[in-house]
């Protein structure tokens, strides 16, 4: 059993509750302008992470705004990697402002799941973010093709599991188009990170599989979002696992 975990939140994306987030984290992935953002948003949101302590992470996607950056886009490895080298050109130039460093980089929605899958956009989106890789981790699903490809190039990574979304046996996440994709009832969640602070992870089919986890992401526009972190950072601290 872990006894120390990362909390992640994804944020700066219009759901205008960060405020009530950030006590809760540890470390928090800002929209950059791909799904959502721009300036202004980057920069509030980075001055709420500072006053809470947050680590800082960019959150880059599909710049596809219309679709949230939720559905796989057709674009060319040029447009796409072009696309994400000018978000994370937007992100550094704001937190450069502030003189805070970049922790972390997790891909967002649609593209997150896609390089989990396919080596050959990996290989792109690792190749957008490389500036980048010396000094940060990159937040990757545990057993996926990013992970591999990301530890061959020595790049520091941190497992990512999802406390507030169902699994299927093959550790994707169930599909937003299913009722049953995210967890919203605060003791099932709690129970989710439970059981994966010991190294499993029970599937939609209840099934037990072997997972690790670094960090855990409650999604910031769950609509339970709030209530979901207070109930759970109570209940570590109960187990005596801390949040940092």
């Amino acid at each position: 059993m872990k006894n120390t975990i990362d909390i992640n939140c994804d944020v700066g994306e219009g759901i205008k509750n960060e405020h009530l987030l950030m006590p809760y984290i540890s470390s928090c992935n800002i929209a950059c302008g791909g799904h959502f953002g721009n300036a202004e948003t980057i920069d509030k949101t980075i001055q709420l992470a500072v006053e809470n302590k947050v680590f800082i992470g960019a959150h880059p996607s599909f710049p596809d705004k219309e679709n949230f950056g939720r559905k796989s886009m057709h674009i060319s490895h040029q447009k796409l990697q072009k696309s994400i080298e000018n978000q994370l050109a937007l992100f550094t130039n704001r937190l450069s402002l502030v003189a805070e460093k970049l922790h972390h980089i997790k891909p967002h929605g649609a593209l997150y799941n896609l390089i989990a899958v396919d080596k050959n956009f990996a290989e792109t989106f690792l190749k957008s973010i490389g500036k980048y890789t010396k000094d940060i981790f990159l937040y990757v699903p545990y057993n996926s093709v990013i992970e591999k490809l990301a530890i061959k190039k020595n790049i520091k990574i941190k497992y990512e599991v999802f406390a507030d979304r169902n699994y299927n046996n093959d550790l994707t996440l169930v599909s937003r188009n299913k009722e049953n994709a995210l967890i919203t009832d605060v003791k099932d969640v709690l129970s989710h990170v439970l059981l994966m602070c010991k190294g499993s992870v029970k599937t939609i089919s209840g099934e037990l599989k072997t997972i690790k986890a670094d960090t855990f992401c409650i999604h910031g526009d769950n609509e339970k979002a709030v209530s979901i972190l207070e109930y759970v950072s109570k209940k570590l601290q109960e187990h005596e696992i801390k949040v940092a």
